[in-house]
């Protein structure tokens, strides 16, 4: 149900690929809500994906863009200015990939190279993004600009990888500029930290499924969904939320606040009792090396 919640509001949606994507959902809600948008993504992201067929049902335009360059945002900003006849409101950064991920490298045996491209794509694109928005002067007063991160930022999750040091980044960069942004024209930038999602992106973490099952358990409230995160990111977007800025701000369902869930504890006891541990000297046995 529509509350016309971004009326007159206008904005760019970066990483929308297919219907799995966040971005994707957060494109349909903001159209629903009353807003404007302009759609990007990489060249090779457009002809995989279907954001065509996104960019025809929102009724926008799609602007090839690589994240990690300057030249391709600033012609970017340029177009979506062009389209808009002026200033904008809000920018979504929903991007991040890691080759070192996709190629099966783990993180005690990272390639350099690799990580350099995942920090590139997956964090510093960010910084780029906002820098050459800045220096258009592209934001109308109180904008406001979301990226999507992860708790692995601050915890460590098994399979998680370079992406970690990735997401870490981000949300050091969302504070550090969200002070000069905010300080000069009231722009916010925050980061949401989301429950994982089987997105086309992290389908590709190592154990994604029990990942996602763990998580659930552990939930008081359960998974934040897609479209969930849609709604979320929604009224970051608003002006319900224009004194929020610098922020890494949890969506998902309680995880980051929990230590133990009964649903958890029971799911471990049924694995592994306790006198199977003890009979197996782990933890609590003598045969202390076999952790």
């Amino acid at each position: 149900m529509s509350c016309n919640l971004l009326k007159g509001k206008k904005g760019i949606i970066f990483g929308a690929l297919n219907e799995q994507s966040i971005a994707w959902k957060v494109a349909e809600r903001a159209v629903e809500e009353g807003a404007e948008i302009v759609l990007t993504n990489t060249a090779v992201s457009i002809r995989m994906g279907t954001i065509g067929q996104l960019a025809e049902k929102c009724g926008t335009i799609v602007v090839p863009a690589d994240a990690t360059s300057v030249d391709d945002l600033s012609t970017l900003v340029d177009k979506a200015m062009e389209h808009f006849g002026g200033k904008f409101d809000f920018v979504l950064h929903s991007i991040g990939m890691s080759p070192n991920v996709r190629k099966g490298r783990t993180y005690d045996d990272l390639d350099y190279d690799y990580l350099a491209k995942t920090l590139d794509i997956s964090a510093i694109s960010f910084h780029k993004m906002i820098q050459v928005l800045r220096k258009k002067d592209a934001l109308n007063e109180w904008g406001s600009i979301v990226a999507l991160s992860y708790i692995a930022a601050q915890r460590t999750l098994y399979g998680y990888n370079d992406m970690a040091d990735a997401k870490a980044l981000l949300e050091s960069i969302a504070r550090s500029f969200g002070y000069i942004y905010g300080r000069e024209k009231h722009v916010r930038i925050n980061t949401v930290s989301q429950s994982p999602t089987p997105t086309t992106a992290g389908s590709g973490v190592l154990g994604l499924g029990d990942l996602m099952e763990f998580a659930e358990s552990m939930s008081p409230l359960g998974n934040a969904t897609a479209a969930d995160c849609a709604d979320y990111v929604l009224t970051l977007f608003s002006d319900l939320t224009r004194k929020v800025t610098m922020q890494n701000l949890y969506h998902d369902g309680g995880f980051s606040m929990m230590g133990m869930s009964r649903r958890a504890m029971r799911i471990y006891e049924k694995g592994m009792r306790f006198d199977d541990v003890v009979d197996n000297n782990y933890p609590f046995g003598k045969n202390e090396e076999q952790e």
